[in-house]
């Protein structure tokens, strides 16, 4: 099946523009799924806009804190069941966690029913419900493969149009209807969030009540990156660890130059230098057959963290570093295995006067920058 990857496109406009918008998202993501929150916040502007940002807020802070996600769900259900008594800022929202098989659960506190979209079209999920209090909750649960994906709404979606010709609003059928009809003449399914926001935009009249917010978790094939830095610490594994690195899935990479020549042995391969090099701040780079990249170790690693961030037009053309940057960017998952085994010219004084971090300093910061960047990170110690 290959590594799946749930991208999440969400589209939103404020009720004023001039404002700050009263629904808040959130996307969390780890090897072993992928969690969306779109927070709804009773009322518009700042007050709203708190409400929802305290809501996404607590949930994340319990799902971290260990609670499953039913009993997150049903500790903040309770605490806005209880604001919404005393009069006090309250939210409604929805969750989305997506395992890494493709096994999807909604849970829904009084917002609009999820959507299950396909190439062709568009389905209510079925979801059992029950009331809590004033409020009205449900469970669904589904399976996504590639090319498949689920729509979220603020309830600005399905309401668009009340008292501007439609009573009760667009409502979740004819969404349902719009979005089946949008698929099956051609649309793709990553246009669905901006085309279903400029038609309830349409539909208020240009002049919105509500805030307009739609999320769509879409499952495509990842892109998943392979590094190889340090020899293992134990010589005896080098055949088993090169191996095993060799048949991941995804693009090959090797960062050090004792580690290139570990790969390039058990391949039974040559490990020559880049005859293309032509960078006059990175250090030289090498080519193994077979290999997407391979790279100089500390040095390429410290320049990597130094311009992570910034654009590739930035950066110096024909270079290992910019090529490390490049095909990292565009990752949705980093599998990086690192050899515990001390490099004595780490020591070396000229690094330190460089500014140069070991190998064990300057991965966890690269690791910290890729998870701020929504990227996944496996880390295995040889």
């Amino acid at each position: 099946m290959g590594y799946q990857y749930y991208e999440v496109i969400t589209e939103q406009i404020s009720k004023r523009p001039e404002k700050p918008c009263g629904d808040v998202t959130l996307t969390e993501r780890d090897k072993n799924a992928s969690v969306h929150i779109l927070c709804d916040g009773v009322g518009s502007g700042i007050k709203a806009n708190i409400a929802a940002t305290m809501s996404v807020a607590r949930l994340k802070e319990l799902l971290q804190s260990g609670f499953t996600l039913r009993q997150a769900f049903a500790n903040v259900v309770h605490t806005m069941e209880d604001a919404r008594k005393k009069d006090l800022p309250c939210a409604f929202f929805t969750i989305a966690r997506v395992l890494s098989d493709g096994v999807a659960v909604i849970l829904n506190y009084d917002m609009p029913e999820a959507l299950f979209v396909s190439k062709r079209y568009s389905t209510h999920l079925k979801s059992s419900t029950q009331t809590f209090n004033d409020g009205i909750v449900r469970e669904t649960s589904c399976t996504l493969n590639k090319g498949e994906g689920i729509l979220l709404f603020s309830d600005g979606i399905t309401q668009a149009g009340m008292g501007k010709g439609l009573p009760y609003g667009w409502g979740i059928d004819a969404v349902n209807k719009f979005v089946s009809e949008q698929l099956r003449n051609g649309a793709d399914l990553k246009s669905l969030p901006k085309l279903l926001l400029s038609e309830a935009k349409r539909k208020w009249k240009n002049q919105c009540e509500d805030d307009l917010t739609v999320s769509l978790i879409y499952c495509r094939k990842g892109r998943v990156v392979n590094i190889f830095t340090g020899p293992p610490v134990n010589p005896d594994d080098d055949e088993r660890i090169v191996k095993q690195f060799l048949s991941n899935d995804g693009l090959k990479i090797v960062c050090g130059a004792s580690t290139a020549k570990i790969v390039a042995r058990v391949m039974k391969k040559e490990l020559d230098f880049d005859p293309a090099f032509k960078s006059t701040i990175a250090p030289p780079n090498y080519e193994i057959e077979g290999l997407d990249l391979v790279t100089e170790g500390a040095v390429t690693l410290n320049q990597l963290y130094n311009v992570w961030g910034e654009g590739l037009e930035k950066l110096e053309k024909n270079s290992p570093v910019t090529d490390l940057h490049a095909l990292l960017n565009v990752a949705d998952k980093i599998n990086l295995i690192i050899g515990k085994s001390q490099n004595p010219a780490g020591d070396d004084i000229s690094f330190k006067q460089s500014g140069i971090l070991k190998r064990e300093k300057i991965i966890p910061l690269l690791v910290q920058k890729f998870r701020e960047d929504g990227k996944i990170v496996s880390i295995e110690e040889v």
